[in-house]
């Protein structure tokens, strides 16, 4: 379970970076074939383009209840939703800055579909249910009623390297346009910390 010392905001729990995400940084990504919302199995080692994979603890169903009463006090939990939908409205920006985006979660592709067409989404979520890439890469976890859920943040990760890290994120609904935001600036060959863009919380090499 998380350490962090939460502040509360009306999106939510922030989160401060307790340095769980600090070790991915020129991470190999493993070879595992990982089931998708598109039918397809995807290697995240193997990508064909620069992606950026937005990892978040699991969306909900609107007719549900959240998974406990306290969702929205856990730091970071908020936004999933909302993140998805950010990450849909910039799609087109981002792939035609060489960007491809996926979505990962450790919910079963099944729950991940509906979320996927409820949102028409136009990528991929991609599951980690058995917990194979987040126990391979040590990723950033929580638990919540028995289940273990990863924390939100986002790689980018460059022929099966993690080369770009966004942890933790927050708020959800505002991540996907600095994405694009940083992905201009690296287009340009402008490292975003020097240009004062930079969250505290991200981390680059």
């Amino acid at each position: 379970m998380s350490t962090m010392s939460p502040a509360d905001d009306a999106k939510g729990t922030v989160p401060v970076d307790d340095g769980a995400a600090d070790h991915l940084r020129s991470m190999t990504v493993p070879n595992l074939a990982l089931a998708s919302t598109e039918g397809t199995l995807i290697d995240l080692s193997a990508l064909p383009r620069r992606t950026v994979v937005y990892a978040y603890p699991r969306t909900g169903v609107p007719s549900h209840p959240p998974l406990v009463p306290e969702w929205g006090s856990i730091p970071g939990a908020r936004g999933c939703t909302v993140e998805s939908r950010g990450f849909a409205d910039h799609y087109t920006e981002l792939t035609e800055l060489g960007l491809d985006v996926l979505g990962l979660s450790t919910q079963t592709v099944d729950y991940q579909r509906e979320a996927a067409q409820r949102l028409q989404l136009p990528f991929a979520l991609v599951s980690d249910a058995d917990l194979r890439l987040a126990t391979a890469l040590q990723l950033p976890t929580m638990e919540v009623a028995g289940l273990t859920l990863l924390r939100r943040f986002t790689m980018l990760i460059d022929a099966g390297v993690i080369t770009y890290v966004w942890y933790p994120v927050f708020p959800a609904d505002n991540h996907a346009a600095e994405v694009v935001a940083w992905a201009l600036l690296n287009a340009r060959g402008i490292d975003r910390d020097s240009a004062g863009t930079d969250s505290a919380h991200s981390s680059a090499v």
